[in-house]
């Protein structure tokens, strides 16, 4: 089956995966649009600081102004300006400007705990949505991509996505706010002032813009090649026996650093041109702050306005230049964030398989019988696999599919299992079409045993109960009696509760083998699927697993991929495929009889015995 590398799929629109984000956080939009109105408010509480501070400077001002009159211009004493100062109204504005910073501290501090709450929801239910997705993907989806990748969109992409939820969301809003909050308050002190304060904001932007659109192609790049980076790591780990067996180590360790570097510099040139915007937004700062220092005091000697006033109008000035350099600096987690999401809505927009029909059919009661009907099938469309391929199947066969290497066999199991459906023709299981079938109705009609002895982390017995949960104790070790396996799990030390390690690496290969048939006969399916694979168990243990196959197929109809012919010389009928069509077919005698195709496989593997 074909297997491909990383999508190099280009990346859709940053726009458009901005609006799926916002509407996958439709089911909080009220928590969220509260933590909103709680953040504006507390920037709200907070902008009028300044204002407060300036007309406690004004006051005092005022009051001494007043004492210097009282004392015919001459410097008034501390008793005389102790007693010109209207300590009552500093005093009052003070308590207020306290209230305003204690209220915008407590409600900064609830809406954070409410965008935190939010964001772990958030991420739980993108998680959930992907699981749920990858339940529905076809098979076609995990052949042509690699687990590493989707497994970063899980992890890495949603924890990006849910921490800017958290944390970022607050302060664009707060920013956005000050920024509005603070251009009115400047404009209430000095229309001049603000409009230098302006000047330099335009200029900011336009260079913040450029380089935004330059690191953005750099932080895709760089969620990409992360995908690619977590593959590879995956592999190296789980495939160590196999590159320290091939001498593959320094291969491994170069790829692994050609991908690592790349992400390096990718991530280290979207950082650089982002970390760029704080020392431009800040340069352009300071610039309009020395011009307002030197026009506000001006104003202030010159009596249009008053120092309290300019003393403000600089604060406000220093806050409203915060709010635009945090920006800058959050761009880089913005567009981070955009990167993350679209692989994130690009994964979850993948074509789901075809749903089933509906009515659907369905078998009461099973025989066994299957029909191919000139079945064509190709993966990519373009390089046909399976060639008008027909065959009739009486319940309880057992069928041999014999062939070289991309002949086909497996293909032919994929179609029987509906994990593809053929281009055209159809497949029949005792006449009914499996197209017009559930596909979960279709698979429960098979038990399969697989080359690849997959074993989840758990107990024996709980991997033995997986195709049948409802299996008693009883059940399995009649199951795996019958499978030649029930001495072999007595003898570890804690018998069928023995844990199985995450790679399987406690049992040996022929024991898996051994397990996945127990595991087979304890689901009791009608029909069977065997890739039989005994190449790497020694010969007793290869007795076992032939003696637990002809167990397992009997009275059923079943279907071996052979890769012994010595195996498959009692099969009901044996299939010989090459390139797609059925060349040969018959018993093993009547094939070796005919003195074709088959007769040149089973020769080449037994000319010694023959």
């Amino acid at each position: 089956m074909p297997k491909s590398g990383h999508s190099t799929e280009k990346p859709k629109s940053l726009g458009r995966a901005f609006k799926l984000f916002a509407r996958s956080l439709h089911p909080w939009k009220l928590p969220i649009f509260f933590a909103i109105l709680l953040a504006i408010a507390a920037t709200v509480c907070s902008i009028f600081g300044p204002k407060i501070l300036g007309q406690m400077t004004n006051s005092a001002v005022e009051d001494y102004q007043k004492a210097v009159l009282q004392a015919n211009g001459q410097m008034p004493s501390p008793e005389e300006l102790n007693a010109a100062m209207d300590w009552g109204r500093i005093g009052h504005l003070a308590i207020i400007l306290i209230i305003l910073y204690v209220i915008s501290v407590t409600l900064n501090y609830i809406q954070g705990a409410i965008l935190s709450i939010v964001s772990a929801r958030y991420a739980r239910k993108m998680r959930a949505e992907i699981i749920v997705k990858i339940a529905h993907l076809p098979i076609s989806y995990f052949d042509q991509h690699q687990v590493g990748d989707t497994l970063s969109r899980m992890s890495n992409d949603v924890g990006t996505v849910a921490n800017t939820l958290a944390n970022v969301l607050t302060q664009i809003i707060t920013s956005l706010t000050m920024i509005v909050g603070i251009l009115v308050m400047m404009m209430t002190i000095s229309v001049w002032l603000s409009v230098i304060a302006l000047v330099a904001v335009p200029l900011s932007l336009i260079f913040i813009a450029l380089i935004a659109k330059k690191s953005q192609d750099y932080f895709r790049t760089a969620q990409a090649t992360f995908g690619t980076l977590n593959s590879a790591i995956e592999e190296d780990f789980s495939g160590q026996n196999i590159i320290k067996a091939n001498s593959y180590e320094q291969t491994a360790i170069s790829d692994f650093q050609r991908s690592n570097s790349k992400l390096c510099e990718m991530t280290w040139k979207a950082n650089f041109l982002s970390a760029l915007a704080f020392p431009i937004t800040n340069m352009f700062t300071n610039l309009s702050y020395v011009a307002i220092c030197v026009v506000g005091g001006r104003m202030a000697i010159d009596g249009t306005l008053l120092i309290g006033s300019v003393q403000a109008f600089l604060q406000y000035v220093s806050q409203f230049n915060r709010p635009i350099t945090e920006i800058s600096q959050i761009s880089s987690s913005i567009q981070q964030t955009l990167a993350a999401a679209e692989r994130i809505f690009n994964f979850l927009e993948e074509p789901e398989e075809a749903p089933d029909l509906e009515p659907a059919l369905k078998i009461d009661s099973i025989k066994g019988a299957v029909g191919f009907h000139h079945v064509n099938f190709s993966y990519d469309k373009e390089h046909p696999i399976i060639k008008d391929f027909s065959v009739k199947i009486e319940p309880g066969m057992q069928v041999a599919i014999v062939g070289p290497t991309g002949a086909g066999k497996t293909t032919i199991i994929n179609l029987l299992m509906r994990f593809y459906d053929p281009d055209s023709g159809y497949i029949t299981i005792d006449g009914v079409p499996t197209k017009e079938m559930q596909r979960a109705d279709v698979r429960q009609l098979f038990g399969m045993v697989l080359q690849d002895t997959w074993l989840f982390s758990g107990t024996i017995e709980e991997n033995l109960r997986y195709g049948n949960t409802h299996a008693t104790h009883d059940d399995i070790v009649r199951a795996t009696e019958a499978s030649n396996t029930h001495h072999f799990i007595e003898s570890l030390s804690h018998g069928y509760r023995t844990v199985i390690s995450e790679d399987s690496d406690n049992i040996s290969a022929g024991e898996k083998q051994l397990l996945t048939i127990a595991r087979a006969m304890v689901a009791n399916p009608p029909m069977m699927i065997l890739d039989e694979a005994t190449s790497n168990v020694d010969t007793r243990t290869e007795q076992l697993i032939q003696d637990a196959f002809a167990k397992l197929t009997r009275g059923r109809t079943s279907f071996v991929i052979a890769h012994r012919l010595s195996t498959i010389r009692n099969s009901d009928l044996i299939l010989v495929m090459k390139e797609g069509n059925i060349i040969e077919q018959g018993t093993h005698d009547e094939l070796l009889a005919q003195a074709g195709f088959y007769a040149e496989l089973y020769n080449s593997q037994f000319a010694d015995v023959e």
